[in-house]
């Protein structure tokens, strides 16, 4: 049986430093917090976006809040705990056969809201539209190697893969693939019945945002009902919130709202950050013809002060990358950085110039349009990028949408340990510019029975695309979030994903 997978070494390494550095700060907090409030009061938790809500199909990205609900609102087969490791979410428990290619799983005993019984077949229809060649899920290509699901009984439900996969279950944890039918989830929270509001204060029914319950089932609860409400709203508002106190938790922070974060007078050790893998950098359109040259490419890529950039962002423990995968990532072991990367930037800088002036000669050198994220986040990436690249004569302007831009910012976490998803993000016919040799590679892996083939097929992929500059990684992305003494459940994790489950009273984080 295998119940949950550990995190992988970069997570666990950059979780552990964060723990022992907060650990001593967050004890007198979680101290002074819980003395002004009852164990069983409303948790107040706010996501960075547009009011959260339960979104049925998932065709496209899912904003923070909408992550947050169906994480919370609509399990998986599996889910995600407050440190990122898989545990049961509909399925009770699973067995995983030797050759790692067939996943079974045995639901729990439950009904839908409307009293129908979870039926197996039913999920397994559910899971296979996400699926299906029409399906526009985001994440629908992580799940390439799934071959067939099957209800085997009316509580078991087999899903085969055509080769194996150990990052599987954190694939099928994301909330991409949580369960809804008729706009209603599966649980753990769901929107009080008559008679669970009965038991809640008059007071915490009212106000603004989602209220949601969880029924907890360990006898010695004080509470019978874990209650939490859920807001969403602009970053400014929500962080001056949690400073007046309003709320317990704020979620769903990126580079955009950081400054908000860093000027907020909140209580020491508040800030936290998740240990995430992910892209963050810069990755070229079709717009520009100068950004089809791989060497224009390199250039502006060796150009930017990687470590200064970083510095600018006071986030602990964020190491400058110059390679599309990063250290921690399953089966490519520590990628090597180039040699520049240890070089000054200023020292660099007129070797750079030299190359502009071959690359561009006398003429007039390229402006390029960045789409770069909101905020003053975006406006000191842009700050910096302009910084870097005035010494070639290249300018900078920040582009007022995607399609007008020559360059995107592109921030987003990885949803597994898997190399994978990094790689296939740049391969031909998703990316603007790719590299056709490198195919068949990422092919080969997809299909390869053998683990050690599979990574030696990822570095490969990699060094193709990183020698042909197909993104300009610069760090990890930088998934950001508020936390008070009053939600000592609270965890970071290398999914920047976080269960609502236990945030009050850690006992619980694994009850459902």
């Amino acid at each position: 049986m295998n119940r949950a997978l550990k995190l992988n070494p970069l997570a666990m390494a950059a979780l552990n430093v964060r723990r022992c550095a907060t650990a001593a700060l967050m004890v007198a907090a979680i101290s002074l917090g819980a003395c002004g409030r009852n164990s069983g009061e409303m948790t107040r938790v706010g996501v960075v976006g547009p009011e959260p809500k339960l979104v049925e199909t998932v065709t496209a990205g899912l904003t923070e809040g909408e992550a947050l609900i169906r994480s919370n609102m609509a399990q998986g087969l599996v889910r995600l705990d407050e440190r990122g490791q898989v545990v049961p979410g509909l399925a009770e428990r699973w067995n995983v056969s030797d050759d790692g290619l067939s996943y079974i799983f045995r639901l729990q005993t439950g009904e839908w809201p409307d009293g129908r019984r979870i039926k197996a077949d039913e999920i397994a229809k559910i899971l296979s539209r996400q699926l299906r060649p029409a399906s526009t899920n985001p994440l629908k290509d992580t799940l390439g190697a799934v071959g067939s699901i099957v209800a085997m009984t009316d509580r078991v439900i087999e899903i085969r893969l055509n080769a194996p996969r150990p990052n599987f279950l954190q694939l099928l944890a994301q909330p991409e693939f949580g369960l809804v039918r008729a706009s209603v989830g599966t649980g753990p929270f769901r929107v009080p019945t008559i008679e669970e509001q009965a038991l809640i204060p008059p007071a915490e029914m009212e106000g603004n945002g989602l209220l949601i319950t969880h029924r907890i089932r360990i006898p010695d609860a004080e509470d019978p009902i874990e209650k939490v409400r859920i807001t969403g709203g602009e970053a400014p508002k929500l962080v001056a919130a949690f400073a007046d106190g309003d709320l317990d938790l704020v979620l769903g922070g990126t580079v955009g709202d950081l400054p908000y974060a860093l000027g907020a007078k909140v209580p020491r050790g508040a800030r936290r950050f998740d240990p995430v893998a992910g892209l963050f950098g810069l990755a070229p359109t079709a717009r520009s013809e100068a950004l089809q040259e791989r060497d224009v490419r390199r250039l502006l890529s060796r150009a930017i002060d990687r470590q200064a950039l970083i510095n600018g962002l006071h986030v602990g423990g964020l190491q400058p990358r110059a390679t599309l995968l990063q250290a921690g990532l399953e089966g490519v072991g520590v990628p090597q950085q180039p040699r520049w990367l240890d070089q000054p930037a200023e020292e660099r800088r007129a070797t750079l110039a030299s190359e502009a002036q071959r690359l561009f000669g006398n003429t007039d050198r390229p402006t390029f349009r960045v789409a770069l994220p909101k905020g003053p986040g975006g406006n000191y990436l842009l700050a910096r990028l302009r910084y870097d690249w005035e010494p070639l004569g290249i300018k900078v302007e920040r582009a007022p949408s995607v399609t007008s831009a020559d360059l995107v910012w592109i921030d987003e976490v990885a949803p597994s340990s898997s190399p994978a998803w990094m790689l296939r993000r740049f391969r031909c016919g998703v990316a603007a510019i790719c590299v056709e040799e490198a195919e068949p590679m990422l092919a080969d892996a997809r299909a390869t029975l053998d683990p050690v083939q599979r990574g030696q097929l990822f570095l490969e992929a990699a060094r193709m695309m990183d020698d042909a500059q197909l993104f300009i990684p610069i760090a990890a992305p930088i998934r950001w979030s508020l936390v008070s003494g009053r939600v000592p459940g609270f965890e970071e994790n290398p999914f920047a994903r976080h269960t609502l489950v236990g945030l009050s009273d850690p006992r619980l984080g694994g009850t459902l």
